[in-house]
């Protein structure tokens, strides 16, 4: 059995408490978070210690996540047509959307890794987050059922798919959606800034920041210049719809 004292020495000092907390659950069984943050180069350093990395996990991890949102979008779009839902869910489970959403919660800090990993920046590595990420919610899963994983997912994505209208014009081209509502709200269009080039030409990853006015409201990233600027317009669409309700709320 863990303990929390256990598993924060085994996390190299970060708190398990702050990603509970994150996750909204605090775990029953913490052997199985932990084995959701081992990646087998931490494992391969380790040999003979009888430690189980997070692939497996991960494994489930990817069917539970396409369950959940394949779920989610039915219930949320019933009249869309197969290859609608199915471009809706590839969207929201895409390797951009889960590496923010992991980025966000710092899932990078608690990872248990081999010092090659280490060194080569392995708590910020796309993959290795992403993989993280299915393994914890398979964790989460396996530790509590469906139910609380199902409700940290809604927490991670719902905002992501409340910006999304299949209805209208041009869905899926978050520039537009993001040009026209800004049009709608007398707003000039927006400025899309490259700010951050990671990673060797042959595997580069762009960062972009879109400005409305003089005011950055999202920043993204992706595999190409297109990509990053799709998704940061939809992280803005996000953050107009929030600020709205929030206006809403306070009038």
């Amino acid at each position: 059995m863990y303990n929390n004292a256990v598993m924060d020495e085994a996390l190299g000092g970060a708190a398990i408490s702050e990603l509970e907390k994150a996750l909204g659950h605090q775990f029953n069984e913490p052997g199985l978070l932990l084995r959701a943050l081992t990646h087998r180069s931490y494992v391969n350093e380790h040999e003979g210690e009888g430690l189980q990395n997070n692939e497996s996990l991960e494994f489930l991890g990817d069917a539970i996540l396409g369950f959940l949102v394949s779920t989610r979008i039915y219930l949320r779009f019933p009249q869309l047509a197969e290859g609608d839902l199915s471009k809706i869910r590839a969207y929201l489970v895409s390797s951009a959307n889960l590496f923010r959403l992991a980025r966000d919660m710092r899932l990078g800090d608690h990872l248990r890794l081999g010092r090659g990993e280490e060194k080569t920046g392995g708590r910020t590595k796309r993959a290795i987050l992403v993989d993280a990420f299915e393994a914890v919610l398979a964790a989460l899963y396996l530790d509590a059922g469906i139910g609380p994983a199902a409700e940290f997912l809604e927490r991670q994505l719902g905002p992501l798919l409340d910006a999304l209208h299949p209805g209208q014009p041009g869905y899926g081209d978050f520039k537009s959606a993001l040009q026209e509502k800004l049009h709608d709200l007398g707003v000039a269009e927006p400025l899309y800034e490259v700010v951050d080039e990671i990673g060797p030409d042959h595997r580069k990853t762009f960062v972009v920041q879109v400005l409305i006015g003089d005011q950055v409201v999202a920043r993204a990233a992706g595999s190409s210049k297109k990509e990053a600027q799709q998704e940061a317009a939809c992280q803005a669409l996000v953050h107009l719809k929030a600020e709205r309700l929030s206006d809403e709320e306070s009038s």
